[in-house]
């Protein structure tokens, strides 16, 4: 399938997954359960498509790497065994690892404490010709600090500036922050992969019963799940305040993790596309330069 064919595809499948305008967003409107057209038997077809999917990938990212103009910074945002792991690992598979960094973000450090709440995330954003993957990020001040407010009052925020707006100003700076982005050559799309409560319970199970899995389990995982319905309703109007046309949200069903991935890498094929990536132009005297150390190297013996 050609570049062009496999572009106007990625865009079909990932287009009724994005949010670029929040205002009449509800979560409850996406199914976790949702494949689109395909169907637990398409599993082995999606799983080519994903494959013929990551060889585009290869092509544009190579092009993006080469032009050094654009970079891209994916945010991958999720509840706990939503598969964020296994889609970037999947996804990326065939990126050259020289155009492609990851940034994880755990509980913040004391010296993250002693910076702005976008400090840490910053110092890791992609350089030009670059793809940036952010494994949770800056989003993370407005889910789990506003599931748990008692977090927030150890960020040594000055007290005055914790009123009842907070969350309001954290929502408008991020907008902000992101247009910087995107006005300086930095393109953003944000990822919610939407796993639903009993698919996690399932998954947290098979992390318990699997010796080799194990280690992915922690109980504070599960006592988590006593919040869902906090973190859902912070879900939502998180990505209502901050979708936009420029850096858009994809809530993506995630309950079956080979479709995630399909939808993950169609919405970046769409991204990368939308740049009018190309191949840097060579000027007359580079091509005549070219030309004459070609001759030269022919004619040597």
């Amino acid at each position: 399938m050609k570049l062009k064919e496999l572009i106007k595809r990625a865009r079909k499948i990932s287009e009724p997954y994005r949010i670029s305008d929040g205002g009449k967003f509800r979560l409850k409107d996406v199914d976790p359960g949702d494949t689109g057209d395909l169907t637990s038997e398409s599993k082995p077809q999606a799983k080519e498509a994903l494959k013929t999917g990551i060889s585009a990938l290869c092509q544009l990212q190579d092009m993006l790497y080469a032009q050094d103009r654009w970079s891209v910074l994916l945010i991958f945002q999720a509840m706990d065994a939503a598969g964020k792991d296994g889609a970037i690992k999947h996804v990326m598979s065939g990126i050259n690892p020289q155009g492609c960094q990851v940034a994880s973000f755990k509980a913040p450090s004391s010296e993250d404490l002693d910076h702005d709440y976008l400090w840490r995330c910053q110092k890791h954003l992609p350089e030009r010709g670059r793809i940036g993957i952010f494994n949770r990020s800056y989003y993370e001040e407005t889910l789990v600090v506003r599931v748990h407010p008692q977090i927030l009052g150890k960020q040594k925020v000055p007290e005055e500036l914790l009123g009842k707006d907070v969350w309001d100003n954290r929502f408008k700076d991020i907008r902000s922050f992101e247009r910087y982005l995107a006005n300086n050559g930095t393109i953003v799309r944000k990822f919610f992969l939407h796993v639903s409560r009993d698919e996690q319970k399932k998954r947290f199970l098979e992390r318990i019963d699997n010796p080799d899995k194990n280690w992915k389990f922690s109980s504070s995982d599960a006592a988590e799940r006593k919040y869902w319905k906090d973190y859902m309703h912070a879900y939502e109007e998180t990505i209502r305040e901050t979708a936009t046309k420029e850096s858009p949200w994809y809530v993506v069903p995630a309950d079956n993790k080979w479709y995630t991935r399909v939808v993950v890498a169609a919405a970046l094929i769409d991204a990368l596309a939308s740049l009018d990536l190309h191949y840097p132009e060579v000027d007359k005297e580079k091509l005549k330069a070219l030309a004459a150390t070609k001759k030269e190297l022919l004619a040597e013996k």
